[in-house]
């Protein structure tokens, strides 16, 4: 598999949209022009949709100027080929169908210093679907602010999978990020984990059920941690109890669960002193995932003494992502909160200032 070669899919789309909608504005002097939007743009071409059709020579200070400024506007990547997470068949697998192949998706920040911070993408969509929103949307909207993303295609309820094998799949993909880092020009000690509704589910079972590797093991990605460095969880689903979102309880638990598995998948009351410091956002007025599910999380993450940043909004439907499409201009303000505390912990480049 050739993991360099970028694959033509909405993500590459959304980024040429993006590009060829770039317009940028010269002047000097008395020279002023527009550069058009560069949707036929290539390589060997690009200098020529740059610039006007006069003289070349008035303008030899401004190429420099117009290259760099079209770098910094456009830091995305073409998402790389999806990596299947085992080389061979996964634990448990029921087949050998797509939905059967837990996978990473790499998006890898461009022109970021390197190494970058990593963060691994759970998207949600109740253990039954996968809401690419929740997914590829945070990825590019990551990869602008020099984070390297991976999202996490993990197996589901709806496909007749039930715990642990969803965790395992989460495990395995921190594992994996970690083991091959220097392939993906990331840092092994800045991987965290991010999950939406279900996904944020899964993202706070791993920062919950975590373990060190397994130093004897013969495959190099096992003998990784599983521990993020941090947690992003985005209107979570948490607690298996009374407050749950039932359609991904039961596809999680199935249908009659016991009480021990309710109990260990209710990951308010799993948090310890070594649960990862966690960034968490919701609405007030959520309707199908309770605004107690962050609200316990938070109170649990408050008794361990373990770092958070909790924001509660009043308004906003569930789902509601970023609530904004590339370049992310308009962003809901959660967004920029999360980079402002990504920023204290040292997975964005810059410091947390007001």
């Amino acid at each position: 598999m050739n993991r360099n070669a970028p694959r033509r899919d909405a993500g590459a789309q959304r980024k040429r949209d993006a590009f060829s909608s770039l317009r940028l504005r010269v002047s000097a002097g008395d020279l002023e022009f527009v550069i058009p939007p560069l949707l036929n743009a290539r390589p060997h071409n690009l200098l020529a949709c740059l610039l006007p059709p006069v003289s070349l020579a008035p303008m030899k200070c401004l190429v420099p100027l117009v290259m760099i400024q079209i770098g910094l506007a456009v830091s995305w990547s073409a998402p790389l080929q999806p990596e299947p997470l085992w080389p061979g068949e996964a634990p448990g697998a029921r087949g050998k169908e797509p939905q059967d192949v837990p996978t990473l998706t790499p998006y890898l920040a461009e022109g970021a210093a390197t190494p970058n911070a990593a963060m691994v993408i759970c998207p949600g969509g109740g253990y039954g679907g996968l809401a690419s929103h929740e997914g590829e949307d945070y990825a590019l909207f990551l990869n602008q602010h020099g984070v390297t993303c991976f999202v996490l295609k993990y197996r589901l309820g709806s496909h007749g999978y039930r715990h642990p094998v969803m965790l395992q799949d989460a495990a395995r993909a921190v594992r994996l990020v970690r083991a091959q880092a220097a392939q993906w020009k990331i840092d092994p000690k800045r991987v965290g984990i991010m999950g939406s509704s279900a996904g944020g589910h899964l993202a706070s079972t791993l920062l919950t059920h975590f373990d060190a590797g397994q130093p004897d093991s013969s495959d190099a990605v096992e003998r990784q941690s599983s521990r993020p460095d941090l947690g992003v969880l985005c209107y979570p689903v948490i607690t298996m109890g009374p407050d749950t979102h039932e359609g991904s309880k039961r596809n999680l638990l199935g249908r009659q669960p016991t009480p021990d598995l309710v109990e260990l998948l209710s990951n308010e009351r799993q948090v310890t002193a070594q649960t990862p410091p966690c960034f968490i956002f919701h609405t007030w007025e959520d309707p199908a995932v309770k605004v107690e599910n962050a609200l316990e999380f938070a109170a649990a993450l408050r008794r361990e003494g373990v770092p958070f940043d909790l924001h509660i909004y009043e308004k906003g439907r569930h789902g509601i992502g970023l609530a904004d499409k590339t370049p992310y201009e308009h962003a809901h303000p959660w967004a920029r909160d999360l980079v402002f505390w990504l920023q204290s912990h040292g997975f964005v480049p810059g410091s947390a200032t007001p």
